[in-house]
């Protein structure tokens, strides 16, 4: 493939996945249909299909999406982060948590969930998986270089904790988004008091 198709790929699927996500936001899951997408992508329906087998794969694909660009902007929380741990564990977390409904809405988040435990063998919730374990780990080298500059103990499992700490994010975002009323900030709350109490115990 030339240089110039791949980057027309990319932009197709960039713009077909920020119609989707429009589509889901506004209208819901059910609520959507493929042919609207593609309209708004200035696709046909034959093209999403090319990229994506069903609406739930286009979901999955906008939640990875998703997770790509909070996994970029941790980065620079890794590289830069905060002086102390309960700061630099908050600020990694709530990365995530204020970009999660950027894209979708919660029903959204019910369904992609639910998509990706039903079928764990497509590509799609392979990569959400993967994208997952990777946010796991940038949350132990968030802990490698705070133990690095003193801010933890020397003798944390780093691996053990950081695994830990994006588990419980993850199983309370899960529980947040099945809630339709509860807020964002007190999820938040609830998290910002479990790190102060873990960091009681490793700084």
């Amino acid at each position: 493939m030339s240089g110039l198709r791949a980057r027309q790929k990319v932009e197709r699927r960039q713009r077909l996945l920020l119609a989707a996500a429009t589509h889901f936001r506004a209208s819901g899951y059910e609520g959507t249909r493929i042919e609207e997408i593609a309209a708004t992508a200035e696709l046909s329906a034959g093209t999403v299909y090319n990229y994506y087998r069903h609406k739930g794969e286009l979901l999955i694909a906008v939640v990875s999406m998703q997770l790509e660009e909070v996994l970029e902007e941790g980065e620079r929380l890794v590289a830069e982060p905060p002086a102390t741990a309960e700061a630099a564990i908050n600020a990694l977390v709530e990365v995530g948590l204020d970009r999660a409904l950027g894209y979708l809405s919660k029903d959204n988040w019910r369904h992609a969930l639910a998509s990706a435990t039903a079928q764990p063998e497509t590509d799609l919730a392979r990569r959400y998986a993967d994208l997952e374990a990777r946010l796991a780990d940038q949350v132990r080298r968030l802990l490698d270089g705070l133990q690095q500059q003193g801010a933890i103990r020397d003798d944390l499992d780093t691996i053990a904790f950081g695994a830990l700490i994006s588990n419980n994010a993850s199983r309370l975002f899960h529980a947040y988004v099945r809630e339709e009323g509860r807020a964002l900030e007190e999820l938040k709350a609830g998290l910002r008091a479990q790190h102060a109490a873990l960091c009681r115990r490793i700084a």
